[in-house]
């Protein structure tokens, strides 16, 4: 046995070394589950499965950088190799290389909270709007709703139900503010944070070739802090270890 994997318990060694097949572990703080995750990366490397062939999503970089560290003390520099980071880093970087097939370039600007808040606030200064009817965080957060629900502007004038909503709690102008912001983020070629996650799953979904290509990447793909994940984020994951199947998340 490969002398790291000493230092995991019975329960730990057993999904440390399960590599085919989907798998998920579920475990309390604190019980060594991204453990499980930094060795099972490690022990796939030193089985022959090439660092290109992973993708290992987080949810801080912080942790990203750390199980790198951890991964690269056991199987040295070709830890640089792996796909490994944030959601919103990982699909960044895919993107990039794909944004022409959605009408971006590759060196796209990605808008950070502050950005959008301050432009949403822009937006709502300019159509001359109450400030306090439309906080422009409450708005702001309601468009990022929107887009985690795969609501587009378009998608939402055609919904009587949410038009209601808003008529009756005096927010019949959030239709407006949000085609304006969806239309100056795109003639700014920007990107939200949400629109890292939209655009990937509008890709892999109107080119099937793009989705081949990346499923036949990612060989293996495990998931930190599984419980923490959003459903844009889960069909991502969903529709890119639909080949292989060799997907290990572990969560709380």
């Amino acid at each position: 046995m490969k002398d790291f994997l000493n230092n995991l318990n019975n329960s730990q060694l057993e999904s440390t070394l399960q590599m085919d097949g989907p798998m998920i572990v579920i475990a309390g703080a604190g019980s060594g589950k991204t453990r499980v995750l930094t060795y099972k990366i490690a022990y796939l490397m030193t089985e022959g499965v090439d660092p290109f062939n992973i993708l290992a999503l987080t949810f801080t970089n912080k942790a990203a950088k750390e199980m790198k560290e951890r991964i690269a003390t056991i199987v040295g520099n070709e830890a640089k190799n792996l796909w490994m980071g944030t959601f919103h880093s990982v699909f960044a970087r895919i993107l990039r290389i794909e944004a022409h097939k959605i009408g971006y370039t590759s060196n796209f600007t990605i808008y950070d909270s502050d950005d959008s808040q301050k432009l949403v606030s822009r937006i709502i200064k300019e159509f001359n709007l109450d400030k306090d009817q439309y906080k422009y965080k409450s708005i702001f957060s309601r468009i990022s709703s929107m887009k985690n629900s795969f609501i587009t502007p378009n998608d939402y004038l055609n919904n009587e139900e949410l038009l209601l909503s808003d008529k009756i709690s005096n927010r019949s102008k959030f239709y407006q503010i949000y085609n304006e912001y969806v239309e100056r983020c795109f003639k700014a070629g920007a990107m939200d944070f949400d629109d890292l996650l939209l655009k990937t799953n509008e890709l892999l979904n109107s080119y099937p070739d793009t989705l081949s290509k990346y499923q036949n990447i990612f060989k293996y793909i495990l998931v930190d802090e599984y419980q923490d994940t959003n459903h844009s984020q889960y069909l991502i994951i969903r529709a890119l270890s639909d080949k292989f199947q060799n997907i290990c998340v572990v969560g709380d």
